[in-house]
């Protein structure tokens, strides 16, 4: 797992660990695109990798795909939750329901992982800046907090990046 803040140059160690491990990694992008902006910023990865990457698309359901034997980079857990977050949205006026995206989380990523191949997990540390005063954004905090705990505890190695400088946490 590669964690980090905005810019500190997670993606690009993860897409060069995946290369040292890998001729033809899959590039796996949780990224539900929502406006030309966040459209831009997809191009310019997809623009960074070569022709060796396979790239799959998949907003929710990562273990729809049979990558066993295979480097995969999945780029990210913040975006991936999201896409979780606001699934769990009963309506316009309730509030999602981060145990049950929690849950939901968990067992998804259980499922995908079960499957014997090389997982590199991209993340956020969104947390780190302070408590926002929007409820609902309290609550996805809480929501990818917790992701990345669990993830965490089942990663073999978790690389923390500040300033594009690689701090090994566990391995």
């Amino acid at each position: 797992m590669i964690t980090g803040g905005q810019r500190s140059g997670k993606s690009e160690y993860a897409e060069q660990l995946a290369l040292s491990l890998s001729n033809h990694p899959v590039y796996l992008a949780t990224a539900h695109v929502w406006d030309e902006e966040f459209r831009q910023r997809v191009l310019t990865h997809q623009q960074r990798r070569g022709p060796q990457w396979t790239n799959i698309e998949e907003e929710r359901l990562l273990s729809r795909h049979d990558l066993t034997g295979r480097v995969v980079l999945i780029d990210c857990i913040t975006l991936w939750c999201t896409n979780f977050f606001f699934d769990y949205n009963k309506s316009d006026s309730e509030q999602p329901t981060v145990k049950e995206a929690l849950e939901a989380l968990k067992a998804e990523f259980d499922r995908f992982t079960s499957k014997d191949a090389t997982y590199i997990f991209v993340t956020n540390e969104i947390g780190s800046g302070g408590v926002s005063p929007d409820a609902v954004q309290r609550r996805f905090t809480d929501l990818q907090g917790w992701m990345n705990q669990y993830v965490a505890a089942k990663a073999d190695e978790v690389i923390l990046m500040v300033s594009g400088i690689a701090v090994r946490i566990k391995s």
